[in-house]
């Protein structure tokens, strides 16, 4: 079996796994280089390189450094590593990005040049439903549409419908969830408030809601707290759920929830890419 190929099987393994990571590969050389066209290489979300092979120091840390930036923002990115006296000819800075490629100086003996695509591969959204009413099922049903990876937790007693959700879990122990970007809707409908709300205050996640009125919630926050549970933990938690939409049937509440997900989770990702853009703007004015 080649190097190619065993990069490609361990792509695979790591979809399946829910991992995020970075596939880089060397889409063109020129001159003399030590890795070729074609080569590939996959790095982790830690920043190691966990396969594969793109060639040495000349292009490992501007490769390395693309890498963390689109797991950030989940943006491709294309590296150009060339040597100086090209870049001059060029009117570029190392560090500088023009038409979508960032160009590196290569300071090795070879001077050769090296286009390196970086390709963030990140895991599916995971979405944590707590309970089986309406609104629940029909969250489940849109999440899965757009994407998310759901899990929905409530008593197998609870359900009326078999939800249309990646994993069911009976009761609301949660247990291992897959590692990604973690949203956590609780509507259990009065159906185990207080121990749906228990299992969301212990897991991390981007976003916690309810689905139910401000009053019920102040309510179930102070019956919470007498039982011991952190204060600063419940008021995580957004209730009701979902942007106001003026919504009123189940399907309509659940569109809300998942605009207002939608929000939080491209929030930081815009903010990424105004940052970059900025700082591109500012060097070509220099």
């Amino acid at each position: 079996m080649t190097a190619h190929v065993e990069v490609l099987d361990l792509v695979a393994q790591m979809k399946a796994a829910e991992r995020a990571f970075v596939l880089a590969t060397v889409v063109r050389t020129v001159s003399v280089t030590a890795a070729k066209a074609g080569a590939k290489a996959i790095i982790a979300a830690d920043g190691t390189i966990v396969a594969g092979w793109i060639g040495g120091g000349c292009a490992r840390g501007a490769v390395l450094k693309a890498a963390r930036e689109a797991l950030e923002d989940g943006e491709p990115r294309m590296v150009s590593v060339q040597p100086e006296n090209l870049l001059a000819e060029l009117g570029v800075k190392p560090g500088e990005s023009r038409e979508g490629i960032r160009f590196a100086s290569n300071m090795c003996p070879s001077k050769g040049t090296m286009d390196i695509f970086v390709e963030p591969v990140l895991p599916h959204p995971s979405l944590v439903i707590l309970g089986a009413s309406p609104v629940a099922l029909s969250l489940a049903g849109q999440a899965r549409t757009l994407g998310y990876h759901v899990t929905l937790a409530a008593p197998s007693a609870d359900l009326t419908a078999s939800p249309d959700a990646d994993t069911i879990i009976d009761g609301y122990g949660l247990g291992e969830l897959n590692e990604a970007k973690r949203f956590v809707v609780v509507s259990t409908q009065s159906k185990g408030d207080e121990a749906a709300l228990r299992a969301a205050v212990a897991t991390e996640a981007a976003y916690h809601a309810f689905v139910g009125s401000r009053r019920k919630m102040a309510a179930l926050r102070a019956k919470l707290i007498a039982e011991g549970v952190e204060a600063t933990a419940i008021d995580r938690i957004k209730a009701p759920a979902g942007l106001d939409l003026g919504a009123i049937t189940p399907e309509e509440i659940a569109m809300s929830i998942l605009a207002e997900i939608t929000q939080v989770r491209r929030r930081g990702q815009r903010a990424a890419k105004l940052v970059r853009a900025s700082r591109n703007e500012d060097k070509s004015c220099r």
